[in-house]
């Protein structure tokens, strides 16, 4: 087996990773083989490369154009026939929601998966109970299945399934959820590019990132278990924002009516360096130009009424087209790698586990936004912060994105949904509203007694 491995290694110059076989029992030898002959090492060679020459997106910020886009401060006629539409699709049973929850809850201190975090500010519902909620509430509404498709880490796939199964999914029929585990890529040495070792037996290796969504549907027979249930639009968010608006009809109708291929839902940037992806036009392409590749000059530019050029800030809120989904996935490679150099621990030469003070390593991760120059067709619609984007990034104490924040703006947006129903609520009254209770202002009418005034804390479930 060694013999193998060697001749697999050697044109690569990664022989290293076998230097300790001799020391390894069975189990560990299997694992170690297993590991290596998964590795694509001539991709791994470029994507070093990639990195060591430093492409990046600098020189396109500089073409930059605003996207094509439906804003909250422009006319909004078309969004009556896009809601009709979406709540069409919704009940025709075409659409169906892909939700990315790889990440675990280590940077708020929380030792589990990220969505299982108790972020409900009455309820302590977690964030799997709040979008799963969504999706099951939108189900009845529309009186047809809205399928689930749920991408985990290697982290938090066994936890997340048994968490799913305790609580029976939320509501939704274990027929209409599959979980889904993203694939790793491996970390390089950044001076050498020779693969690290997390310990004798093992590669360190981490998840390849959101983009690593495309390979895994594929993988997983998830995009063709869509084409047989007739699904046309995946409606894709992450798990850390619970103001998701999922399955939003509005957005999924916009889709529609410009026959795109890749919705983005955004938000307009207060600041020109503020912390988000820039969506953008170059050279007739819609793109994300990350807010570390986006120069000075180009994020500070001006319209006449003094308002951002680049304005479009993605919240990570998407709709695909599913046929450009599949036709993307047989492609292969189709998105490009992006290098984080980042301190990795790893097994020196000699054997010993090693701490690096400064970064040391390269670590590859995909993100699906570089779909985006592939899409024959796209659309960007703007939405109000305050009703749709309140991530979950940070522990306590941090100036913004925290569960303190979060929950204060889940409770605002709660207020302001009763008292868009016609109810009176009090402006610092804690408040919070079960989706499966009432998704819209219009739905509340129908669960609470006209003139109602709410002045102690509730929580509507």
């Amino acid at each position: 087996m060694k013999k193998d491995l060697l001749a697999l290694l050697r044109p690569h110059h990664q022989e290293h990773l076998v230097a300790f076989w001799d020391e390894l029992d069975e189990i560990q030898r299997s694992r170690l083989s297993a590991q290596i002959k998964k590795i694509d090492l001539p991709r791994v060679a470029e994507m070093y490369l990639q990195c060591r020459e430093g492409l990046g997106q600098s020189q396109a910020a500089l073409h930059a154009q605003p996207p094509v886009a439906v804003r909250m401060s422009g006319s909004r006629a078309a969004d009556a026939e896009a809601e009709r539409l979406g709540l069409a699709a919704l009940s025709e049973g075409t659409v169906a929601v892909a939700l990315v929850a790889g990440g675990q809850g280590s940077r708020l201190g929380f030792d589990h998966p990220k969505g299982m975090y108790p972020i409900g500010p009455l309820s302590g519902a977690s964030l799997f109970d709040i979008l799963l909620g969504k999706v099951a509430a939108t189900s009845e509404v529309a009186g047809a299945a809205v399928p689930v498709y749920l991408m985990t880490s290697p982290a938090t796939h066994a936890e997340t399934q048994e968490y799913l199964k305790h609580a029976e999914n939320f509501g939704i029929s274990p027929a209409e959820v599959t979980v889904f585990c993203q694939g790793t890529l491996p970390a390089v040495d950044a001076a050498t590019g020779k693969l690290l070792l997390e310990s004798k037996e093992s590669l360190f290796l981490s998840p390849d990132g959101h983009g690593g969504m495309l390979a895994a549907l594929q993988q997983s027979q998830a995009l063709r278990d869509m084409q047989q249930r007739g699904i046309k639009h995946l409606f894709y968010f992450q798990i850390d924002n619970p103001l998701a608006t999922v399955c939003d009809p509005v957005l999924i109708g916009h889709h529609i009516l410009a026959q795109s291929e890749y919705t983005l839902q955004v938000v307009a940037k207060q600041e020109p360096e503020d912390k988000v992806g820039n969506v953008v036009e170059v050279e007739g392409k819609t793109q994300i130009i990350e807010y570390s590749d986006l120069s000075a000059e180009a994020a500070h530019l001006r319209n006449e009424d003094g308002s951002l050029k680049l304005w479009a800030g993605s919240i990570a809120v998407h709709v695909f087209d599913v046929e450009f989904l599949c036709r993307m996935a047989r492609q292969g490679n189709a998105l490009p790698v992006h290098c984080a150099h980042k301190k990795v621990a790893f097994v020196d030469v000699e054997g010993q586990p090693t701490e690096p003070v400064e970064p040391n390593a390269i670590k590859f991760e995909q993100f699906i936004f570089d779909l985006l120059p592939y899409a024959s067709q796209t659309m960007t619609v703007e939405v109000d912060p305050a009703v749709a984007f309140a991530p979950l990034k940070n522990g306590p104490g941090a100036a913004t994105d925290t569960a303190k924040h979060v929950q204060q703006q889940i409770m605002h947006f709660h207020r302001e949904m009763l008292r868009a129903a016609g109810f009176q609520v009090g402006e610092t009254t804690r408040v919070e509203i079960d989706p499966r209770f009432a998704l819209t202002a219009a739905a509340l009418k129908d669960k609470i007694p006209a003139g109602s005034i709410v002045e102690d804390s509730t929580h509507f479930h």
